[in-house]
C-alpha cells in the first residue's frame, strides 16, 4: 500500500478547477502547458477517433481499425484524455484507458503523449490523473504493459515489474 499512499494521502500541489467552456466534457484543468495554454484532462468518451489516430501517429505506434479502437473505448472501465487549450480551439495531446473488474483490479492500456509534449511531466500527469480516478472508484491493483523504451518512466511512479514474483502468462491464436 506504500505506493498508494503517497499518491493520495497528500494534498495536490496543483489545484484542479471547473472551467464553464469544458464543463460537458468533464473536464479538470491541471495547470498551463509549455506555452501558457491551459491542460485539460477529461474523462469523456466522445473522442473523434481521427484525432487519436494522428495521435497515435505521431508517436509512431501501428495504426489499428478505428471499428476496433471505438469498440475498445466504449468497453473500456475509464477512459482519460489530454487537451491543449488555447482560446476556442482545443487538441488532443494525451490518452489513456483502462479496463477493469470494477472491483479491485484495473489494466491501464494505450497511454500516450503527443512528441510535442513529452519530457514536460504531462504523461506522469495523465497517469496521476487515471491513478486517481481508478482510486476513487476503490481499484487496488493496476496493473500495466509498457514497452522497453518506457519501463523507466513507469518505475518512477512506483510501478514495478513482477512484483512479489508473479509472472503473467500470455495466450495468442496460432
Amino acid at each position: 500500500m506504500g505506493f498508494w499512499k503517497t499518491w493520495f494521502s497528500t494534498s495536490e500541489s496543483t489545484a484542479t478547477t471547473r472551467t464553464a467552456p469544458l464543463e460537458e466534457m468533464s473536464a479538470e484543468v491541471t495547470g498551463n502547458g509549455p506555452n501558457g495554454d491551459r491542460i485539460v484532462f477529461s474523462t469523456e468518451r466522445d473522442i473523434d477517433l481521427y484525432e487519436l489516430e494522428e495521435l497515435c501517429d505521431a508517436v509512431g505506434w501501428s495504426r489499428r481499425p478505428l471499428r476496433k479502437v471505438k469498440k475498445a473505448i466504449e468497453h473500456s472501465f475509464l477512459v482519460a484524455s489530454m487537451w491543449q487549450v488555447r482560446g476556442n480551439q482545443r487538441r488532443l495531446i494525451g490518452f489513456a484507458r483502462a479496463t477493469s473488474d470494477h472491483a479491485f483490479n484495473a489494466t491501464i492500456w494505450d497511454v500516450v503523449v503527443h512528441p510535442d509534449f513529452q519530457g514536460k511531466g504531462l504523461g506522469k500527469a495523465l497517469m496521476k490523473y487515471v491513478l486517481k480516478k481508478l482510486r476513487s472508484e476503490e481499484i487496488s491493483n493496476v496493473t500495466l504493459f509498457a514497452d522497453p523504451h518506457v519501463v523507466d518512466f513507469y518505475r518512477t511512479m512506483g510501478f514495478m515489474a513482477d512484483p512479489e514474483g508473479i509472472k503473467g502468462m500470455f495466450w495468442y491464436p496460432h
